[in-house]
């Protein structure tokens, strides 16, 4: 089991701005930005290399619970980014596909 399984069966706690049947979203403890959010699916599912077509409904609502989560940080007028990381290459460091929202700052580009 992935440190976020262990995070969905409430075995390590978690700072949570959302929860609902399908996603979790909660703070992440080494934070890249001044808001650094991680949203992740309640079902278990590598990384968006492994999604299949039966995830398209759970992917769209991650999506929608992505936008409204940063607007109710108060990210919306200034802008932030969403980022998953696929595979080692990708910097995927957990086996668990997850979205990362990063705002409160300028970003820089390129990413690293």
């Amino acid at each position: 089991m992935t440190i976020f399984g262990k995070i969905l069966s409430k075995e390590i706690p978690a700072k949570f701005v959302y929860e609902d049947e399908l996603c979790v979203a909660f703070h992440d403890v080494q934070p890249q930005a001044p808001v650094h959010i991680l949203v992740i699916p309640r079902k278990p599912i590598g990384s968006l290399a492994q999604l299949g077509s039966e995830d398209q409904a759970l992917l769209g609502h991650i999506m929608i619970t992505i936008a409204k989560i940063a607007r109710k940080q108060g990210l919306d007028p200034t802008g932030y980014r969403v980022v998953t990381n696929i595979g080692s290459d990708g910097g995927q460091s957990v086996g668990h596909l997850h979205f990362h929202i990063l705002g409160g700052r300028q970003m820089s580009w390129p990413p690293g």
